[in-house]
């Protein structure tokens, strides 16, 4: 995960389509042999395809301009020109289309494989087509239909189905590590997650994908911490684990903390179905706090967890696998327009992207 990138912006344009030719047909003993002028190609188009095997739009931030090659112009003999071959783009599951200046979204690429963005132009029609008994010789053609072109930008929504939520050094990483393959960085200081890790849990006949996210801080609506860079990846998720350190001292104003701050953010995550997981059980003074936060929040389900005992764990994985079987529907739904909240990055409308690399710029 290296570089990871999670919004960008693009310039796309399809292509255009190719000028139908005006031609007349010149064979030895044949006189007068009419308008034979082919037509012009299509031009390319520009399509989305969605690639399991990537996890961010890294890629995409090395080269922003995407140009489907145009259509190439008729010829004599009635000979129709080439179609500009197709622009794909490949883009990580959960990515987003929206308008780069409004935020607004155009297209979401859940549960999507191809999808074809942008058309490209119509190829002209060749002076053979225009032929009539009193028009015997057009000296005319039609001229290739223009692409389109657009400046776009391209978010990535982590897709999964439970979201860990927790202050640094809760045992996010710890527990997303027991659960799956996944190989999170685990130390003894803060912000050891500084990017969403994502990982499949196995349980029985189910698989889940678990999503730990950078801890979240007292104050993250104000900038504090991480802020609210990564909340967007658990937008999507069936359910959210609330994850609070019972060695913390704060493990009692811990949950209520974290659940403003979501819906600081935005209040459809705090929603979301639910367990609070209280880990580092296994040191002293712990089962007195347990006890203390069950008593707190009996309307909710907690469980003590510790990895490295193996204590809760399977419990933990029951909860999670009972969240997602009784919401299936919550784990297909996305961010409605309105808690949508815009498209971030910072957007360069002075930029030049050649047409090709051998065009020079206009200064």
């Amino acid at each position: 995960m290296f570089g990871f990138s999670d919004e960008t912006y693009l310039d796309v344009a399809s292509g255009n389509g190719g000028s139908g030719c005006v031609s007349f047909r010149r064979e030895k003993y044949v006189q007068k042999g009419g308008p034979d002028g082919g037509d012009g190609g299509r031009g390319g188009d520009v399509v989305f395809v969605v690639k399991n095997n990537i996890r961010t739009l890294a890629h995409l931030k090395m080269k922003r301009s995407y140009r489907a090659e145009n259509g190439r112009n008729g010829s004599s003999q009635k000979c129709y020109g080439a179609n500009g071959n197709d622009i794909e783009i490949p883009v990580p599951p959960g990515t987003v289309i929206k308008d780069a200046q409004t935020g607004d979204i155009i297209k979401d690429l859940t549960n999507v494989e191809r999808w074809v963005f942008l058309k490209g132009g119509r190829g002209g029609l060749g002076n053979w087509h225009f032929r009539t008994s009193t028009r015997q010789a057009p000296k005319f053609a039609q001229p290739g239909e223009a692409g389109e072109s657009l400046r776009i930008g391209v978010e990535l929504l982590v897709i999964a189905d439970i979201g860990f939520v927790g202050y640094p050094n809760a045992g996010k990483s710890s527990l997303l590590n027991s659960l799956t393959n996944a190989r999170s960085k685990v130390a003894g200081y803060p912000f050891t997650t500084k990017i969403p890790q994502l990982g499949m849990m196995r349980y029985g006949n189910n698989d889940l994908v678990l999503a730990d996210i950078p801890g979240i801080i007292e104050g993250a609506s104000e900038g504090l911490g991480m802020g609210y860079k990564f909340l967007r990846h658990i937008s999507r998720t069936t359910g959210l684990a609330y994850l609070i350190d019972l060695s913390d001292d704060r493990y009692l104003s811990a949950y209520d903390t974290l659940v403003e701050e979501l819906k600081s953010y935005s209040p459809e995550l705090v929603d979301k179905p639910s367990v609070i997981i209280a880990t580092h059980v296994d040191e002293d003074g712990t089962k007195e706090r347990l006890d203390e936060l069950k008593k707190k929040y009996s309307d909710k389900q907690v469980i003590g967890l510790c990895v490295y005992f193996d204590i809760g764990v399977d419990e933990v994985k029951q909860a999670f696998i009972k969240i997602v079987s009784d919401n299936q529907e919550g784990s297909i739904e996305t961010r409605s327009e309105e808690s949508d909240g815009g498209f971030t990055t910072r957007v360069d409308n002075d930029a030049y992207y050649p047409d090709s690399p051998d065009e020079e710029t206009p200064w």
